[in-house]
Parts: C-alpha cells; structure tokens; sequence
C-alpha cells in the first residue's frame, strides 16, 4: 500500500523527522478536537488529514 503523501517529500517541507511527527501529532488533536480541517477530509483520518495540510503548506511552523 502506498503512503499519501510520502515521508520523504513530507520531511522535505520540514527540518527534521521530529518536527514533521510532532507538528502532525498537534494538528491531528486539533482536529480531533473540533478544529475544522483545511482540506476536503471526508472519510480520512486526522492524522491523514494533518499530513495532508502539511505536505500542501496549509500549516506550518515557526522555529
């Protein structure tokens, strides 16, 4: 089965490997909370979506 997006053009949007777990790690609470997704999430899970948002630059990061 292949990973949509895939890990190595989502580390690509970030500095490390812990920061792409760690920033989809927050936003999937987000949505699990409530939040209202920035994508079409219909039938995806948060994690899915929050990775989604990331690889299309609808979230970010500061340092």
């Amino acid at each position: 089965m292949m990973c949509y997006p895939s890990i190595d053009s989502l580390v690509k949007k970030v500095d490390t490997k812990y920061t792409l777990v760690t920033l989809a790690a927050m936003r999937a609470r987000e949505l699990t909370d409530g939040a209202p997704a920035l994508l079409d999430d219909k039938g995806k899970k948060p994690v899915t979506v929050a990775l989604e948002e990331i690889y299309k630059d609808k979230i970010g990061y500061e340092k």
